[in-house]
């Protein structure tokens, strides 16, 4: 029944008036309306009905949706879409108000005042911030606040949902640590916190929630450990996904989980034997991008998992060695396999026809031999093969697998034609390539983009998507024909040669361009090779440039040597020169296939053997995070360690920060063009761009904060970086702040990485000075953090500025001073003093008075550090 005001504001008075003689009384009736008796129950749950239909329509109307949009707020609540009453129509216990593009702050007094309420849906949209009374809602069972833009930590409050069965949080940007209080949702089946920013370990009060069912925490910043506990705690889990994330532990942790159907651990730094894995019911296992171990083959004597069960397999990127040999012939259900870069023994292709339901095939870089077998046609609903970075030879099969929409055969041995059957399925599939073979193509109506990039190395009407190792191997059949043609071309080149030269002997003023010497030319220029730059002469003590190979981790087929370093870099000229950083000097190239690579030569003289060096090497290419400069390979050439990376397009913070102009270089800088130009993409970062804003500040020290605590606590033995200062801070492409050079101290040996660590003027820890300290630790890596956050707020070098009290001779000294003052304010760099609140930068310069103790033990760890910036929220969002 819908009630008029009028009848509303009635209602209300009576439901007081008899609330008043019930207390006094002790009655339990009241007078009603009409001559009607009504019980005080009826009357005060209708009031708390219409408050229902009230709230809901308020909540709404305030997040932006109208009568227009099918609801139509003139009837009762319970007939708008997405309500649910009970059965006696009293009370509102469920909304569904999902995909309707309500956005902003939900206001309190609207959804938080539901008390019946047990069912919240409100994923898809854009809110951004929750109601301080929603944590009211005691009755809740069920809250889905999925796709939306809600930030900040998640309050322990949501202890207080104790019937709680689901809760997704995923896809927002929900921060800190997973709330202790979870501990107190012992109904709790569904906990999704995917797709945001939380910190921290996994808490130990997530065991008390026995009754889980499906726990999904992927793409976090998930480090440490799993709680002691975590297999037995779960007795009715089936679907665990902890991907994305760095989260440390070994294949024991999952020993109990005999319900579980599906376990992704992808992309985090589990190790361990993977035998250990297969068991129970599993029919989903993603172990990718971790470090497991052990021979595959011993995995077919588990006699205890049934592999009819499996429907997606993925081992990819681990360390498994051993042959290619599961239990295959009975895993007939299987849809996705996926064993691509591991250490596999070189072997033949396996067999794999009998598996006439896989969708998905990747076996790149297995150490795979001999032909590609035709029964792989068999499997009809095949839709992508990847059996790139192998040895396989022979031709490619027909491959009449009507599904097949990628094909990628790249960097093997392969010969002959590409059968025809199979080039007219290419302008129909998403994507393929033949690149780095020897195969012939014969066919017209590919783009030249096409041949680019799927036939990489074609050239003419009839090209070859060819190995260029393979050039080198051709037979000496026809010779009478080559002959005769190399004749033929030499009488023309000479004619050609002598018209240029007379062309050339009537314009003696104009200035020709020496060519560099292309990879096929300098193969036979012998060393030892000897550059210099500004300060420092290097040598490079190898015979043959061709014979000293360059490893690229991503790709390590391109057969890359240290001639093409040569070429890269114009052999290492100074206008290829960056910068001359402590390590030794640093030169930008382009590596064949297009890689954009900044070179960085370690000219200090290593104490490693070359394997010892090669090992350490891997090993930090192995070290992934958003916040750092990743290595891309390396090359040791003689007594020189040479590492590589990725190219940072706009610059480091030293020369931003203290507005360096174009081409001056006063420490590594690996962008000499694009300080204050709009180029390519390129923002403008410079003095007149985002660096005069204190949120890109803020959002640069957070980000240097979060890759030195990655380094500090979420590697295995933990990375003490050794050489933090602004120079070691890049803006990429997307004009995210990335840490450089990290463990590169290590790659000298124990003998020279702390001497090298002590010579960064500026950046030098006090207790470094104390003859006791005999090596870097993580808390003199906090110290240099300090300054680096100080740089940032106040826009003044650590030495040499002159600063206003004389007795003041660095930075450090100087604001330190004005904050034990309360005085920080007068620190505050003057571009960013308008661009935020003061008392935020001030707070941050609190955090580097706290990293800059003289004494290491008073220093915060990077963990603490981290959550103390991502407390101070800037009001202007990048």
């Amino acid at each position: 029944m819908l009630y008029t005001s009028t009848r509303k504001i009635q209602l209300r008075f009576v439901c007081f008036i008899g609330l008043y003689m019930l207390a006094k009384s002790g009655k339990g009736t009241v007078l009603g309306f009409s001559g009607h008796n009504k019980s005080l129950y009826q009357v005060c749950s209708t009031v708390v009905f219409v408050r229902d239909e009230f709230y809901v329509s308020n909540f709404l109307k305030k997040m932006g949706l109208n009568s227009s949009m099918s609801y139509n707020f003139s009837g009762s609540v319970c007939s708008w879409k997405g309500m649910h009453c009970d059965t006696k129509k009293e009370n509102l216990i469920g909304l569904k108000a999902s995909s309707l593009g309500l956005s902003g702050i939900i206001p309190d007094t609207t959804i938080g005042k539901l008390a019946k309420l047990q069912s919240l849906d409100l994923s898809n949209n854009k809110i951004t911030a929750l109601p301080s009374d929603i944590w009211s809602l005691g009755s809740l069972k069920w809250l889905n606040l999925s796709s939306n833009q809600i930030s900040g930590s998640l309050p322990n409050n949501v202890g207080n949902f104790g019937l709680l069965e689901v809760i997704d949080l995923s896809g927002n940007n929900f921060s800190g640590e997973i709330p202790a209080t979870i501990t107190s949702l012992l109904s709790l089946q569904v906990l999704n916190l995917a797709g945001n920013g939380f910190e921290w370990s996994i808490p130990r009060g997530i065991l008390n929630c026995k009754a889980l069912v499906s726990v999904d925490l992927s793409s976090n910043r998930l480090n440490g450990s799993l709680p002691d506990g975590f297999g037995a705690a779960f007795p009715k889990l089936k679907t665990l996904n902890l991907a994305r994330n760095e989260i440390h532990g070994l294949d024991t942790d999952f020993a109990e989980l005999m319900s579980l159907t599906s376990l992704n651990i992808s992309r985090n730094l589990f190790k361990g034997s993977v035998m250990g894995v297969f068991q129970g019911q599993l029919k989903v296992i993603d172990l990718s991008m971790n470090q497991f171990q052990g021979h595959i083959s011993k995995v077919q004597f588990n006699s205890t998992y049934n592999w009819s069960h499996l429907v997606y397999l993925d081992l990819s990127e681990n360390q498994l060695s051993g042959e290619i040999s599961l239990n295959l012939s009975q895993a007939q259900n299987l849809r996705h396999l996926n064993l691509a870069y591991n250490r596999f023994a070189i072997q033949k292709f396996p067999r794999i026809e009998m598996l006439l339901g896989l969708e998905y095939l990747n076996l790149s870089k297995t150490n795979l031999i001999g032909h590609i077998p035709g029964e792989i046609s068999q499997l009809s609903i095949l839709h992508t093969l990847d059996v790139s970075s192998n040895h396989l030879s022979g031709q490619i099969p027909s491959l009449a697998n009507k599904s097949l929409k990628v094909l990628d055969v790249s960097h093997n041995n392969l010969s002959g034609e590409i059968p025809v059957s199979l080039l007219e399925k290419l302008p129909l599939m998403e994507r393929s390539n033949f690149s780095y073979n020897n195969l012939t193509l014969c066919a017209l109506g590919f783009s030249s983009e096409t041949f680019k990039t799927a036939f990489y190395g074609s050239s003419n009407s009839c090209p070859i998507a060819a190995n260029p190792v393979l050039f080198e191997r051709r037979g000496n059949g026809h010779k009478g024909l080559k002959l005769a043609l190399a004749l033929t071309l030499s009488t023309v080149c000479l004619l050609a040669g002598l018209l240029i030269l007379a062309f050339g002997c009537r314009r003696k003023s104009r200035k020709w361009v020496v060519k560099q010497p292309s990879y096929k030319e300098e193969q036979h220029i012998s060393g030892p090779f000897s550059f210099q730059t500004d300060s420092t002469t290097w040598v490079a003590d190898v015979k043959q440039a061709t014979s000293v190979p360059v490893v690229i981790f991503e790709k390590p087929l391109l057969n890359i040597t240290f001639a093409d370093l040569l070429s890269a870099t114009s052999n290492f000229d100074r206008g290829t020169l960056l910068a001359e950083g402590k390590f030794g000097p640093v030169y930008r190239g382009f590596l064949p296939g297009g890689i954009h690579v900044a070179v960085k030569v370690l000219v200090h003289g290593s104490t490693l053997t070359d394997q010892e060096a090669a090992r350490e090497l891997e090993y930090l290419g192995r070290i992934k995070h958003p916040n750092l400069v990743p290595l891309t390979g390396y090359c040791l050439a003689g007594d020189q360690r040479i590492a590589i990376y990725n190219y940072m397009e706009n610059g480091n913070l030293q020369n931003l920060l203290h507005d360096l102009p174009l081409g001056v270089q006063a420490t590594e800088d690996w962008s000499n063009d694009t300080w204050e130009e709009d180029n390519n993409g390129i923002q403008n970062v410079g003095s007149d761009g985002l660096l005069t804003t204190w949120a890109f500040r803020h959002k640069i020290a957070l980000g240097t904060a979060r890759a030195l605590a990655f380094l500090h606590h979420g590697c295995s033995p933990p990375i003490i970086h050794r050489d933090v200062k602004a120079s070691s801070v890049y803006l990429d492409l997307n004009l995210e702040p990335r840490l450089s050079d990290f463990g590169l101290a290590k790659i000298f040996g124990t003998d020279l990485e702390d001497e090298i660590a002590r010579s960064s003027p500026g950046y030098v820890p006090p207790e470094f000075s104390q003859p006791e300290c005999h090596a870097s630790t993580p808390k003199s890596d906090i110290y240099c953090f300090g300054i680096v956050l100080f740089e940032l707020i106040t826009g003044r070098k650590p030495i040499g500025d002159d600063y206003p009290e004389e007795q003041e001779t660095n930075l450090v000294s100087w604001v330190r001073g004005l904050v034990r003052k309360n005085q920080g304010s007068k620190a505050i760099d003057p571009k960013i003093r308008d661009t935020g609140p003061d008392y935020q930068m001030e707070e941050a310069l609190k955090i580097g008075y706290l990293c800059t103790a003289d004494i290491p033990s008073k220093r915060p760890s990077m963990q603490q550090i981290v959550g103390l910036l991502k407390d101070i929220e800037p009001r202007t969002s990048l």
